[in-house]
């Protein structure tokens, strides 16, 4: 997987590295040189010099085969522009933006961007989100008949209940995350394009699950 990382300040350095070391293949663009001269030899990727939304910039870090970008900057405005530039004029795959003001958050949603909040956590996150597919086991219960699998919402089931995700000792949807907030979701619950279900589902009823999902074998 490419990724790029606009920002290399505490947070964006850390994923870098982090990423480096998982194997990922990651270019950094940063417009401060002395903070890409700070990353020290665990980083093995790329270093681009430059403003994060400048389209040169971008086509120098490889942007046309990007597979992820996630802008980390210190300023919500400008991660925003970069995480719009990425997705509608390049049209990457996934797109992460850091989010210091939470209540920018249904901006971002909007656009189809997905957030991260500041901290520590945020790195962690990240890596998560850029680590999984449309559906991915996530843990395996006891003897291996029940997995919890976590699943993206595709378009086409935007508005569907969780009850008609469920099958009966079969598939039973535990958790919904939405806008950087996780919640455990009744039969009534609504779901909506772009959220990430988790659902504990029989090992015999994978298939039903994916077919429930629309997702091919």
């Amino acid at each position: 997987m490419n990724v790029i990382v606009v920002g290399v300040g505490f947070m964006g350095a850390g994923l870098v590295r982090r990423l480096s070391r998982q194997g990922f293949s990651v270019t950094a663009i940063d417009s401060d040189r002395a903070a890409l001269d700070a990353l020290d030899a665990s980083f093995t990727g790329k270093k681009v010099l430059g403003v994060g939304f400048d389209r040169a910039v971008l086509e120098e870090a490889g942007i046309m085969r990007a597979s992820a970008l996630v802008s980390c900057m210190g300023s919500d405005e400008a991660n925003i522009v970069v995480a719009h530039v990425a997705r509608s004029m390049f049209r990457v795959p996934r797109v992460i933006a850091r989010l210091h003001d939470l209540s920018k958050a249904e901006t971002y949603r909007r656009l189809d961007i997905q957030t991260i909040s500041p901290n520590s956590w945020g790195i962690s996150r990240v890596c998560e989100l850029l680590t999984y597919g449309q559906l991915d086991g996530v843990y395996e219960v006891g003897s291996g008949d029940v997995h919890l699998v976590r699943a993206d919402i595709p378009a086409l089931l935007g508005g569907s209940t969780v009850r008609e995700l469920t099958a009966l000792g079969e598939v039973q949807i535990v958790a919904v995350s939405r806008n950087n907030e996780t919640f455990i979701p009744t039969q009534g619950t609504v779901l909506n394009d772009g959220d990430i279900i988790y659902a504990a589902v029989a090992t015999s009823a994978n298939r039903k699950f994916k077919q429930m999902l629309g997702i091919g074998e």
